[in-house]
């Protein structure tokens, strides 16, 4: 039955689980499929066509898992090939681009003059996508975005309260808090991670919009939508990474458990290696299987 197959969600690398997390929360029935594109992050400085060949990749090889429903956790990934990802796997895809940018807009949209926000890193920004998708939802919005390229490693080392990352992000975050904007969305999987100190620089008057959560929403409404939520409930409470959940890396299987726990708090109980030449390949021996 497919409404108890998982949902399969992909990274470049670790930041995608804070989209892992958002979804567990929201949707605790359901069981999820997790790929960390560890040996080739980061993709921001990949061309086109090299983020659309990783991300086709990514896809097939969750998709021979036997998902109902894909979620693109890599901000460059949903920027640059969602509609190559959609042509080559025939099930919903969600990006998180489009969810977090709808979410900033409508929480805005009663503001005379609405201002929005957008950290992300360098490619992301320079990308246009939030922005692009932002305008494309409202005409009458004003837009400032911002690279944070600092941000990642502070979030990956686990630096919250220390007085280097508060300096890091008053200086990030300068132009964006002259601006003022009414809702900031944070444009990077890492950055939730970092959300007190964001809130604490740019003021508690701005409405810090986790693309993450706001992508756990629309999934949420698409298995509503296409009457694709797993009927079986899960019996006591679930856990974040519990062996409900099956977890894969290309590479650096102890790093990415190492900075699971910084995240999450806990380990993945189901981590497994791939090796990342042969995706393609192990999604060819299941389906022969």
């Amino acid at each position: 039955m497919i409404n108890d197959q998982p949902i399969g969600i992909f990274d470049s690398g670790v930041g995608g689980l804070t989209v892992y997390r958002a979804l567990h929360d929201l949707l605790p029935n359901e069981h999820f499929v997790y790929l960390g594109d560890t040996a080739r992050v980061p993709y921001g400085t990949k061309s086109l066509a090299t983020v659309e060949r990783y991300a086709i990749e990514n896809s097939r090889f969750l998709a021979s898992r036997g998902i109902k429903m894909l979620v693109v956790a890599c901000n460059t990934a949903s920027a640059l090939a969602l509609p190559k990802i959609r042509q080559n796997i025939g099930i919903d895809v969600v990006g998180v681009i489009g969810p977090g940018a709808r979410k900033a807009v409508d929480i805005t949209k009663n503001k005379l003059n609405p201002r929005i926000g957008i950290i992300a890193t360098e490619a992301t920004i320079l990308s246009n996508a939030y922005a692009e998708a932002i305008k494309r939802a409202s005409q009458h919005t004003e837009v400032l975005q911002a690279a944070c390229p600092l941000f990642v490693p502070l979030a990956e080392e686990n630096w919250v309260n220390e007085p280097e990352t508060f300096s890091i992000a008053e200086r990030h975050l300068r132009n964006i808090t002259a601006f003022g904007p009414d809702a900031l969305v944070l444009g990077c999987t890492h950055y939730p991670i970092l959300r007190d100190v964001i809130q604490q620089t740019v003021g508690e008057g701005v409405k810090l919009i986790d693309s993450g959560e706001a992508t756990a929403e629309e999934v949420e409404r698409l298995l509503i939508e296409k009457a694709l939520r797993n009927p079986k409930k899960v019996t006591g409470s679930r856990k974040l990474c519990d062996d409900l959940d099956h977890f894969f890396v290309t590479d650096a299987a102890e790093r990415f458990a190492r900075v699971a726990e910084r995240f999450l708090g806990t380990q993945p109980s189901k981590l497994e290696a791939i090796e990342v030449f042969g995706v393609d390949e192990l999604r060819q021996k299941r389906e022969c299987e």
